[in-house]
């Protein structure tokens, strides 16, 4: 790598007390980033810290503020910058193939590395990656703590009892009776308990009985690990301790501007489910505020070419007011909550109300459309990004979410293996968001009831008490003041729909997508513009429209008579028009709503495919289906683009279609 003289340089093998020289390194990025202030109060020019290859272990979250505007970090191949240490262990045999090792004192962890590889828990059932949820579950875990001497310490994991997310707890022991004492559960913001099944144990002592596991006595001030089959007693092991890696925080008036985080690995963050509880605004969701980059008031900062590497909470949170945060070639993996979150400040929103059961009146209402302050993301952006195997902690997740943002814009994203959504829009605040030329598959693979893509808007007029109905189509637009355009992208769900918009979820335009499994559900809102896309296997779901809602639903491929649900028969609940589609199925599907005035002038018949056999679904020259204006996407250009994201995801090998 050939470096600018003035760049500021950082080895494992440095020391703090050099210059930052390529001969004479520092050690720490935390005395790089001094450095790096003290030259641009001189200088004022920009700089870059250059990180040699290695593990870089921070020892305490590394804060850059406005005062370090304008400096990049920048990474060699295999660099990581890790939130965890290595330890130093005199490992000895203990009994049953167990060995264990003495800790310092009041050493705590949560995560466990062996050879790069992250170990589980002792856990009961023990972990098969092959079943879901939660890679094994059982219904007796309250029977089966009858084993355990003290549970205390432990955690419960299980599903929300609608599989609506997860709810975790932690154990603090057992009642007279046996039965568990938990504290949690406050990870769904839609509480009606934990379901009586999906469940597990972790960090129970009594439970170590499968290779890979390990539980710290933390009080005794010894570490036992059930080693795996091709363990070395060299192996390196270290544990995670931070739960944030690098905060950029900004203030009101003061961010932070132009740093650039390059070329970085992140890992070794801890979980942090125990404080995912903030809710969001009436949806489902709960928050922990951070993640391993947390982004507070930011502007023209980006995240370029870096690695997300098993972290157990969210790893990139952009939080408040953040502007032209651009997040580009970057591949998450093995996130324990979601990859990018994007969450505006509370105060920000007009009549902010937290839960579904929560309802307001026209009298109360603020009648001024948008945010009240400019505390929140707006105008960032995540491209050519690879997202794969989040949530494996929490439940209620996804690879992108968006809450109380305005105009961001995904594109050209691959996001795959998720419990819940891949994109999930949490609220109509404030809109303008563009997803396009994404490819997201093999989602809702734990929960149900959801989408590939899923939204909400119950917004301030969604359920509005002294509401007239003619008015809602206005009120709608108070927070979702600019359309939300999702195109040419391509959706799969297997248990649920590929896209779902949810619960009053308004202003949208869905145009030009490929729809693979669950089709397209509007539930409720007001105008919703559903045009130009291929739906495979699957159709049309209105679910409980309002009067007079203005959606249009045209120039549509469907493969089946469409599936309503709590739709009357007043015409005025149909919409503005849902006419001129084409339908695969027999003429009886294209005719099954003609009295309730859709698709009298729709079509049917075979679409002519290109290629079925390797799921190429554009239409040929001779479809008939043309008449419908559908723009023919390449399968290229659905994901990502780079040449190194397209070879970690082996784009090509059409892994997105499967049986359910």
């Amino acid at each position: 790598m050939t470096r600018p003289h003035d760049d500021i340089i950082v080895s494992i093998t440095g020391d703090d007390n050099n210059p930052g020289t390529l001969s004479r390194p520092l050690a720490t990025l935390a005395r790089a980033r001094d450095l790096a202030r003290e030259r641009r109060r001189s200088a004022g020019a920009q700089l870059t810290i250059c990180l040699t290859a290695g593990t870089h272990y921070l020892g305490k979250t590394l804060e850059l503020t406005p005062d370090d505007s304008g400096v990049t970090i920048s990474g060699e191949a295999g660099t990581v910058v890790s939130g965890g240490q290595p330890l130093a262990l005199h490992r000895q045999p203990w009994r049953d193939g167990i060995m264990r090792a003495r800790t310092d004192p009041g050493v705590a962890f949560n995560q466990l590395f062996v050879a790069g590889r992250l170990q589980r828990m002792a856990r009961y059932p023990n972990y098969d990656p092959a079943v879901r949820p939660f890679g094994g579950y059982a219904a007796d875990i309250e029977a089966r703590a009858s084993r355990w001497a003290n549970p205390a310490g432990g955690y419960l994991h299980a599903l929300h009892a609608a599989e609506w997310g997860g709810m975790l707890y932690r154990i603090t022991g057992k009642d007279s009776d046996g039965s568990l004492r938990l504290d949690g559960g406050w990870q769904n913001n839609r509480p009606m308990g934990r379901h009586p099944a999906y469940q597990f144990v972790e960090n129970i002592f009594e439970e170590l009985d499968a290779p890979g596991e390990w539980f710290h006595d933390r009080d005794g001030g010894w570490l036992y690990y059930y080693p795996e089959a091709d363990f070395d007693p060299e192996n390196l092991v270290e544990v995670a301790g931070l739960p944030e890696l690098i905060v950029l925080r900004g203030a009101a008036g003061h961010p932070v501007h132009d740093v650039t985080l390059h070329g970085l690995t992140f890992r070794h963050a801890a979980h942090t489910f125990m404080e995912t509880r903030e809710p969001l605004l009436r949806s489902d969701w709960t928050i922990y505020r951070g993640g391993a980059v947390h982004c507070l008031h930011t502007t023209d900062c980006r995240i370029d070419a870096c690695t997300f590497d098993t972290l157990e909470g969210n790893a990139l949170f952009v939080d408040g007011a953040n502007r032209h945060l651009a997040v580009q070639a970057c591949h998450f993996h093995d996130i324990g909550a979601s990859a990018v979150v994007f969450a505006g400040d509370l105060r920000a929103v007009r009549n902010p109300l937290f839960s579904v059961e929560q309802h307001q009146s026209l009298d109360d209402l603020d009648l001024t459309p948008g945010p009240l302050t400019e505390d929140y993301p707006a105008d960032c952006l995540v491209d050519d990004c690879l997202i794969e195997r989040i949530g494996t902690v929490e439940k209620q997740v996804a690879g992108v979410t968006i809450a109380m943002s305005r105009r961001i814009t995904i594109c050209h994203c691959t996001i795959c293996e998720t419990p819940r959504a891949g994109i999930s829009i949490n609220d109509g605040c404030w809109g303008g968001h563009l997803i396009e030329y994404c490819d997201v598959f093999d989602t809702v693979l734990e929960t149900g009831d959801h989408g590939a893509f899923n939204a909400w808007g119950r917004d301030r007029y969604w359920q509005l008490a002294g509401a007239a109905t003619g008015q809602l189509s206005a009120l709608s637009l108070l927070d979702a003041v600019e359309p939300t355009v999702i195109r040419y992208s391509r959706w799969r769900c297997d248990r649920g729909w590929d896209i779902d918009l949810d619960d009053g979820a308004s202003n949208y335009v869905i145009e030009g997508n490929l729809l693979l499994c669950g089709g397209l559900k509007l539930r409720e809102g007001f105008h919703r513009r559903v045009h130009h896309n291929i739906t495979v296997g699957n159709t049309f779901h209105p679910h409980a429209w309002y009067a007079n809602s203005g959606d249009i639903v045209t120039h549509n491929l469907w493969m089946d008579a469409y599936r309503p649900a709590a739709m009357s028969d007043d015409l005025t609940r149909w919409g503005r028009e849902i006419d001129h589609n084409f339908f695969t199925a027999p003429g009886e599907a294209r005719a099954s709503f003609y009295d309730k005035g859709c698709d009298h002038h729709s079509h049917y018949g075979d679409p002519c495919f290109v290629d079925l056999a390797k799921d190429d679904y554009r239409l040929s020259e001779t479809s008939p289906a043309r008449v419908l204006g559908i723009v023919n996407i390449s399968p290229d250009l659905y994901g990502v683009q780079s040449d190194a994201l397209r070879q970690r995801r082996n784009v090509n090998e059409h892994a997105y279609i499967h049986e359910p």
